[in-house]
């Protein structure tokens, strides 16, 4: 289907009067102009059925006294991360977070300024010293590591960066070896574990009837395991500076995570890092998410068209947050929010869900459909 068909049949599904021209020329410019510069860079979509084609198909499911209500939500309400944005928050990742502690920890050590630190030889070698005790570590393959370091080329070795959580012995071993190469008895004093999009901070660290779970957890049991394997060829120091960076984190999240890190930092017996931080690219602001009665109407669509099947294929993770619903996204994040890989869960499911419906049932249609990928 063509731009020019899929354009006449979102106006048909919409109602839009054939004869009034200003409608048709205000609104199309804006469905050509969003299509082009974001939206059919949807990673699920396919040749021939992208945004506008989408659209007219995720937009005919509600009845006619709904569609401008669902139309109203995509022009004014929906956020898509595209690849440059998400690129940018990339880039900026070293020279505006990683780089200004570093400088910080380092001011304190020379007793300098911050702005003094690379004024002498002493300082930048200091600097360059503490960049290369650093471990950076890709906790999905969201973090885009690949990206990370063609963003940072002479800044970050390939010895200093791993791209996913799955470290087997050998790795620990072969980080060491290149580490001991550049000064010996050296050993990874900051960790920085790094990931795209948190909303709700659960995936990360959670807590379920007194049991601990997520990445955080899963590497902290890994690094205590390899340190009773590997001994005294295991790189990183004890009680390591920990840093957990997201590229873009919501309101909720960062406030979720902060308080899980304090409850986490009495009760775990084996905590393997010391101090912590929680950072961020880009974080969101806490309006962005749908509340009421602001955004009460495509809340009450979510209501409306919501298929309860749709709760079963989450039933494991949706009851560990004691959720029994799933309208507004895991969470109840209610989070306009899409990604150009992938849609986050806690986005309203009128996005993203795909179910079959049944007799008196609304069978969901999704304007970008998300691909499941629980951790």
């Amino acid at each position: 289907m063509n731009d020019q068909m899929a354009l006449r049949l979102i106006a048909k599904v919409m109602g839009w009067p054939e004869d009034d021209n200003a409608i048709a020329t205000q609104e199309y410019a804006w469905l050509r102009f969003m299509a082009a510069a974001k939206y059919d860079g949807y990673s699920d979509f396919k040749a021939g059925v992208r945004f506008l084609e989408s659209l007219a198909t995720w937009l005919k499911q509600f009845d006619q006294e709904d569609r401008q209500v669902a139309y109203d939500f995509v022009k004014r309400r929906l956020v898509y991360i595209s690849p440059p944005e998400l690129q940018c928050l990339i880039e900026a990742f070293v020279p505006e977070t990683v780089t200004p502690r570093l400088r910080e920890n380092i001011s304190e050590e020379l007793g300098v300024a911050p702005w003094e630190v690379w004024s002498t030889a002493a300082g930048g070698e200091l600097f360059a010293r503490r960049l290369r005790k650093t471990l950076f570590v890709g906790m999905s393959d969201g973090s885009r590591i690949d990206a990370l370091r063609r963003a940072n080329p002479g800044r970050l070795l390939q010895e200093q960066v791993l791209p996913m959580l799955n470290i087997d012995n050998g790795k620990w071993r072969s980080l060491n070896k290149d580490l001991q190469a550049y000064r010996a008895g050296e050993t990874f004093d900051t960790v920085y574990l790094i990931d795209d999009f948190t909303a709700s901070g659960t995936t990360f660290i959670r807590k379920t009837e007194g049991i601990w779970n997520g990445k955080l957890k899963k590497f902290n049991d890994l690094v205590t395991k390899a340190r009773c394997d590997v001994v005294d060829e295991f790189p990183l120091a004890k009680n390591y500076t920990l840093h957990i960076h997201h590229y873009i984190s919501s309101h909720q999240a960062r406030g979720n995570l902060t308080r899980m890190m304090e409850e986490a930092e009495r009760d775990w017996t084996e905590k393997t890092f010391g101090a912590w931080r929680v950072t961020e690219g880009l974080l969101l602001p806490e309006s962005l998410s749908m509340s009421r009665p602001t955004d009460a109407d495509m809340l009450d669509l979510s209501d409306k068209y919501y298929d309860g099947q749709l709760f079963e294929e989450y039933r494991t993770h949706a009851e560990e947050a004691k959720m029994t619903h799933i309208r507004y996204g895991y969470a109840d994040c209610a989070l306009p929010i899409v990604m150009d890989h992938n849609t986050p869960n806690n986005s309203l499911s009128l996005l993203w869900a795909e179910t079959q419906g049944g007799e008196g049932v609304h069978a969901m249609r999704s304007l970008f459909n998300r691909r499941s990928r629980h951790g």
